[in-house]
């Protein structure tokens, strides 16, 4: 494990851990991929960029209301890096938390992102006793769309030209699950 690292939890195959600083360049390599960039916010991702990021979550702390903290998704066998997952914690209403997850390519299509939220969905239920957690995605995210079908999440809303990304209004879909349907969907 890297410096210091925290475990917050683990999968079959992985670990959602805080990030360190190994971590700076399987980041930027992933991040810095104009495929992995097409539905986020940013392009041309540099590398001082993703030393700056990595240094501020390394001073984050989970479920601080009012921030974002990104947890590692690590490989368990080797502790690869192989994408990262979002949780915003809003100052307003805090039982009600917003994910995102971003995967490097070469990890994309075997089940990882599908097992990471879904062992971050668990996380935020069981650990810190979320009510509902949202998502929002480009409706032309397929991949996006169908992973969070995929753990359960439903489709709550079309929002139209809900963002500006890349100088063009985003259309977005929301969707959430209420921790009683993860319990419920734990009890099938």
């Amino acid at each position: 494990m890297g410096n210091n690292a925290t475990i917050y939890t683990e999968t079959n195959r992985l670990v959602l851990r805080s990030f360190c600083l190994e971590d700076v360049e399987s980041f930027y390599i992933y991040r810095s991929n104009p495929d992995i960039a097409r539905f986020q916010s940013w392009d041309n991702y540099q590398r001082n960029q993703a030393v700056t990021f990595i240094n501020e979550q390394i001073e984050s702390s989970p479920n601080i209301p009012g921030s974002w903290l990104q947890y590692a998704v690590a490989l368990k066998t080797t502790n690869q890096l192989i994408g990262d997952c979002a949780v915003h914690t809003p100052i307003a209403e805090s039982d009600i938390v917003e994910i995102g997850f971003t995967f490097a390519s070469e990890y994309q299509g075997k089940g990882y992102a599908t097992e990471a939220v879904k062992g971050l969905l668990g996380y935020l239920f069981e650990i810190f006793n979320k009510h509902k957690v949202i998502a929002y995605t480009n409706v032309e995210n397929e991949s996006s769309v169908r992973l969070l079908e995929r753990v359960g999440m439903r489709r709550e809303g079309h929002l139209l030209q809900n963002y500006k990304s890349k100088g063009k209004w985003v259309d977005e879909y929301l969707y959430a699950i209420l921790q009683q349907e993860w319990v419920y969907s734990l009890e099938k």
